[in-house]
């Protein structure tokens, strides 16, 4: 007779790796994750999830043991509705297609206190911000879960071994949109009032913390993503003043601005588009003051070829490269004509950029742009094409490349959105590495409004720009009372940037073909912007591989 016995577990863990998404309606697929590597000045993330099954159990407290605790941060990872996860022809490559909760959010926990929904997987992200005064070697860390009482009623222990190696500088230049006017309308505060500023200083630091060495500057309202005929409210940085045909212009906001992000570890300026997106066919919004009342002079009514707004330019541009030169600023800033033209808009495109190129011909102009007619024609210095319409530019050998992603780019490339495996985000770096892409654009750092700006949304309950755009598309960061709340996929594109700081050390340590041989060796085909690995257990197990390189020959050279 075999006596069996039953153990009531109150609750379920598991140590997962950052690349897992745990939903709260299905079953952990994700293998366990509780060992792993990092630099010494690297921001390390992984996951622990749990599952309560004794509703006696009404509280969880969250409780770190590890000599590395005061370096450690705790969030729980929320769930974030989609009502559009996916288009319909999408590829097979994704979690899920059907409306649903994702996990997204990540949310700072109060007095280190979990909420609990029964017989539900929740997860808890654990980030490891390293220095290099932490002494290398093996770290166990040891996530505990408590009852009220002070029971354990959960325990995890990730080990993490620290490599005594510092990751470069970061060298690409990483910009996602940052929306001005959207903070103001989110927290309902006036434009460039004190709080304003102390809003857009919060989330700026939170872009450069993760990256983002370039910010979106704007000079005037952007003409992005807005209706024909419509308007996002003024965040206009320079002051006019209009007197009959001629202008004068006042940059102490600007001044502002650049020394905000400069202090919060910008290195670059991005100044907003001077013609209105997608056709070349207006100006952007652009207020002034005329007989002492504020007044709008430029927008959809305005031509962009006419003559008037070509005699604004005539006279902005000047003013505004002195403005930069006495800010000794000439190696920091960058243009925009357009974002994405079409080919049918090549001639408009064309004369503003001639035009633009008569004053700025000394700096950087770059455009979201992928038909490679506009650079071979000398239209724009640095194009960015889409990540799935780079072949004629890397068959031209086009220096300093550029790539971005939208909406647009949901079949075989690398992006973003709720519903795609976090190993589709952090492919990038690999990428990045074996192409040698000197930036990256996205166009939604914090945009909360519906598509074509016609209406505000609530970025907790409306993640799709109302149904505009695939969840995860048009934002990375939450509103949240005090400041900006992060999410998985900004977490994880920050991983993106480590591991291409990480190939670019171990390329100087052994040299490029040794790094491109240790990363496709074992492949069946080379990596690809579409044809990439997609597993998350060999992205992270490329990585350990390249960690461990890093380190021989961090030893070989010490011998």
């Amino acid at each position: 007779m075999i006596i069996m016995t039953i153990v009531n577990q109150k609750m379920d863990t598991r140590c997962l790796s950052s690349l897992a998404k745990v939903f709260a309606d299905e079953e952990i697929v994700d293998s366990v994750f509780n060992k792993a590597s990092a630099l010494l000045n690297e921001t390390y993330s992984f996951q622990v999830a749990y599952r309560v099954n004794d509703k006696q159990v009404e509280n969880l407290t969250i409780r770190i043991e590890s000599d590395l605790q005061d370096l450690i941060t705790s969030r729980a990872v929320g769930l974030a509705p989609s009502q559009f996860p996916i288009y319909a022809d999408h590829d097979e490559h994704v979690l899920r297609t059907t409306p649903g909760l994702f996990p997204d959010p990540l949310l700072p926990l109060e007095n280190n206190q979990l909420s609990i929904v029964h017989e539900q997987w929740h997860a808890v992200w654990m980030t490891v911000k390293l220095n290099a005064g932490v002494s290398p070697g093996l770290h166990p860390i040891s996530v505990l879960f408590e009852s009220p009482s002070g029971d354990v009623l959960g325990e995890e222990t990730f080990e993490l071994e620290v490599i005594p190696a510092l990751l470069p500088e970061q060298q690409l230049t990483c910009t996602h949109w940052f929306h001005s006017d959207c903070i103001a309308t989110q927290y309902d505060v006036e434009v460039f009032s004190e709080r304003h500023w102390q809003l857009i200083e919060q989330y700026v630091a939170t872009a450069a913390d993760h990256g983002m060495n370039m910010l979106l500057t704007p000079l005037f309202t952007l003409p992005l993503d807005t209706e024909i005929g419509g308007e996002r409210p003024t965040v206009q940085l320079v002051d006019v003043e209009k007197d009959g045909d001629d202008y004068s212009f006042g940059f102490d906001k600007l001044l502002r601005w650049v020394q905000m992000a400069t202090e919060r570890g910008i290195k670059y300026i991005e100044f907003s588009h001077l013609f209105t997106q997608w056709g070349v066919a207006h100006a952007p919004k652009i207020v002034a003051y005329e007989d002492g009342q504020l007044k709008k002079i430029f927008g959809w009514e305005t031509e962009a070829q006419g003559e008037q707004y070509r005699q604004f330019l005539m006279q902005f541009l000047p003013s505004l490269v002195d403005f930069i030169k006495l800010h000794q600023l000439e190696e920091r800033v960058y243009f925009h004509v357009s974002d994405e033209p079409s080919i049918e808009s090549l001639d408009a495109y064309k004369k503003a950029s001639d035009l633009l190129h008569r004053y700025l011909s000394d700096y950087p102009i770059i455009d979201a742009l992928s038909d490679y007619q506009f650079y071979e024609q000398g239209l724009v210095k640095k194009p960015i094409p889409a990540n799935d319409c780079l072949e004629d530019f890397l068959q031209h050998d086009v220096p300093e490349l550029w790539t971005y992603y939208c909406c647009a780019q949901y079949k075989e490339v690398s992006n973003r959105f709720f519903c795609f495996p976090s190993a589709r985000n952090r492919i990038s770096g690999m990428q990045f590495y074996k192409f040698n892409i000197a930036g990256f654009l996205h166009w939604g750092y914090n945009f909360w409004y519906s598509r074509q700006s016609k209406s505000q949304i609530d970025p907790f309950n409306n993640t799709d720009a109302d149904k505009g755009f695939p969840s995860g598309d048009s934002f990375l960061v939450y509103p949240g009372e005090d400041g900006p709340i992060e999410s998985i996929r900004l977490e994880v594109f920050y991983d993106v940037l480590q591991d291409l700081r990480a190939l670019q050390l171990l390329e100087k340590l052994v040299g490029r073909e040794s790094v491109i041989e240790l990363l496709e060796g074992t492949l069946e085909s080379p990596i690809t912007f579409k044809d990439y690995p997609r597993d998350s257990e060999l992205l992270l197990a490329k990585r350990e591989e390249v960690n461990r390189a890093i380190w021989e020959a961090h030893k070989a050279i010490a011998d």
